[in-house]
């Protein structure tokens, strides 16, 4: 039965639903905002058991998504057991590629934010590029049909999300699901937004950079706020703002730009919370409350982040780790795997946040954090 959208104020101790490939940065921005996460993930790490006050765990793939029909009633489960009606479902990443599954869940509990037919339009590559040169934003070339020469052209996943989906195009060949993409070049950047269907509002930039792997050139690695350059802002909100109001986008998203001395290139919307969240949660408003108001249409004001710059870095095994030691975590680490869990090479093994006054320190801390990190789980032994 659909509940309706939240109208309480920081949570109150309401329950809400959560959903994503790994839900442990949702449900700790769910805290931050007094709700009560109910969480559905894949990795089942301990501090998102700690944080939710119900979980259940589904198969899927890192990087590719979740099993729909086990997300479907691991959320039927969580809500019969909850002591009041789940105020909805809050969706991370994983789902994209299924707008089915997404108007399914919808039509079932309610989703807080991006709609499936949102999520649809702006996830159709041929769509969504067509829908950009109709606004005038830059974007990459895309197509689906195969290239003779395929030198410059990117391979991509449709509705992947993290980075390792993305692959050299291949001459004359296009994999089933996916499509090809221009590569351009810049430095990647994120905006991350409040959408209320109409309207957007910026919260802030990060820079980003990716953590390549064995077959994975452009995998996700970390990001850093504050990021990017600050003169090109007001174009940025404006191109937003125009795509929110054409796609009827609400709750916090985020766009993955390139960007060079003198141009910008939109490369994605990504319609969820995403891997930022931990470093961008810094506001005065708790973001997770934000994206529950501007999922009803409410945007509030303006709000400005620390001076302070912080970031998050995902850190991956470079080997497959057998069983994950009795390990006292620092304070630093969040997703923390479960002791004797097993880890395939290339999976994440956790991710490190760190604070600092500019962007060059927290990026340093971060690499020597993960460095740390690889040799504890890795080797077993307690960094000094």
């Amino acid at each position: 039965m659909r509940t309706s959208l939240p109208s309480r104020s920081q949570g109150e101790g309401a329950s809400v639903l959560i959903a994503a490939q790994s839900g442990r940065g949702l449900a700790a921005a769910a805290r931050r905002a007094g709700y009560r996460p109910l969480v559905v993930d894949l990795f089942g790490d301990s501090d998102t058991r700690a944080l939710a006050a119900g979980y259940r765990q589904v198969k899927g793939r890192f990087g590719v998504g979740v099993a729909g029909l086990a997300v479907l009633d691991a959320l039927d489960q969580l809500a019969l057991a909850s002591a009041g009606p789940p105020l909805g479902v809050v969706l991370g990443s994983g789902f994209e590629a299924s707008p089915a599954l997404i108007q399914a869940i919808d039509e079932r509990f309610g989703l807080i934010g991006a709609s499936a037919d949102t999520v649809a339009s702006l996830k159709n590559p041929i769509g969504f590029a067509r829908l950009l040169a109709e606004l005038g934003i830059g974007h990459p070339q895309v197509r689906l049909e195969p290239v003779a020469s395929s030198s410059g052209w990117l391979s991509k996943r449709r509705g992947g999300s993290g980075g390792s989906h993305i692959r050299k195009a291949r001459p004359n060949r296009v994999v089933r699901g996916s499509y090809l993409q221009r590569a351009v070049e810049g430095e990647p950047v994120s905006v991350a937004f409040l959408a209320d269907g109409h309207r957007a509002q910026m919260i802030a930039r990060t820079r980003q950079w990716v953590s390549p792997g064995r077959g994975a050139a452009w995998r996700y690695g970390g990001a850093i706020e504050p990021g990017g350059p600050l003169a090109i802002d007001p174009e940025i909100e404006m191109a937003i703002g125009r795509i929110v109001a054409a796609t009827r986008l609400r709750g916090l998203a985020s766009a993955d730009l390139m960007v060079t001395p003198d141009r910008w290139w939109l490369l994605e919307i990504n319609p969820r919370l995403g891997a930022t969240l931990d470093c961008l949660d810094r506001r005065k408003t708790p973001l997770f409350e934000r994206h529950c108001r501007a999922s009803r249409g409410e945007l509030g004001a303006f709000e400005a982040p620390p001076e302070a710059a912080a970031g998050t870095m995902i850190v991956y095994a470079d080997r497959p780790v057998a069983r994950v030691p009795d390990i006292a975590w620092p304070a630093f680490v969040a997703d923390r795997p479960e002791r004797a869990s097993a880890i395939k090479a290339g999976a994440p093994i956790c991710t490190v946040a760190a604070t600092g006054r500019e962007a060059v320190e927290v990026r340093r801390l971060l690499d020597q954090r993960g460095a740390d990190i690889i040799r504890l789980v890795q080797e077993e032994r307690i960094p000094a």
